[in-house]
């Protein structure tokens, strides 16, 4: 490329720039999306693979804002730059913002599991821990809510060992065993039972919290199929500590099973 061409692409990139800006001014967002696009790839035409990335994110931002399906695609491209150079922490961040937009906008939870994981996997190779385990707890969450229970249970069991072993996150453990206490309520309540008592083994302190009250109390509801006990139970529990929807539409579930077996 003779020097000359270089200026060019560079004057056309600093054009696009300015209007990338104008646009974003006045909130047209989809136009600023698409004059970042431009800058990217001129950026790309001059091998600066790290400045295309950068434009290929400011793009995603502001298509964010008006089309969440053309942010996903310009994501994934700065994803590949970026995984190509070894920025894997910054990667991992933008498969988590492409998981939030399939969460929020565009709902569709398979992919939107599918890019936590992927976060998960960046984040763990790169020793972010604490980083890899949110984005876990989310796919073990939607795993859950799309009745991939044993998949569920196996991230909750996971992320409590790690939080044992830490005098700060010890605590935490009790709300993960919970939660896979529930996803095995889906599954039969032999199954939970099993692992209640593993669970205690592994967290004395867990024996004496509501939450394992509460799963003893629904457990011993269950296998004498009383809906009645079941709910006044679940009642008395959200009356003092308020459940979250997640917990609600699983316990909703194990309720099922008995109105279900009593039919």
């Amino acid at each position: 490329m003779t020097h000359s061409g270089g200026s060019k692409v560079e004057e056309a990139s600093e054009m696009y720039h300015r209007a990338a800006n104008m646009f974003k001014m006045s909130k047209n967002w989809s136009k600023a999306g698409d004059a970042f696009c431009e800058v990217a790839n001129l950026s790309l035409k001059n091998q600066n693979r790290h400045d295309a990335a950068t434009n290929f994110v400011d793009a995603a931002n502001c298509y964010k804002k008006a089309a969440p399906t053309e942010a996903v695609t310009t994501l994934m491209k700065a994803i590949d730059i970026f995984t190509d150079m070894g920025r894997f922490t910054v990667a991992a961040k933008h498969h988590q913002t492409i998981a939030e937009i399939y969460e929020t906008e565009k709902v569709d939870l398979e992919k939107c599991i599918k890019h936590y994981e992927k976060a998960a996997d960046f984040f763990r190779g790169e020793e972010s821990t604490s980083s890899a385990n949110k984005c876990q707890l989310k796919v073990a969450q939607y795993a859950a809510e799309m009745k991939d229970y044993e998949k569920a249970i196996s991230i909750y069991d996971q992320v409590a060992a790690t939080s044992l072993e830490s005098s700060l996150l010890k605590y935490s453990a009790k709300d993960y065993f919970f939660r896979a206490l529930l996803c095995h309520l889906c599954i039969d309540v032999i199954n939970a039972n099993n692992a209640l008592a593993r669970y205690q083994e592994m967290y004395p302190a867990f024996q004496d919290s509501r939450e394992c009250k509460l799963i003893k109390s629904i457990s011993t509801h269950l296998e004498e199929e009383n809906v009645d006990a079941f709910t006044e139970t679940v009642t008395e529990y959200d009356s003092i500590s308020r459940l979250d929807q997640w917990t609600t539409m699983m316990l909703n579930r194990i309720k099922k099973t008995i109105q279900e077996d009593l039919k």
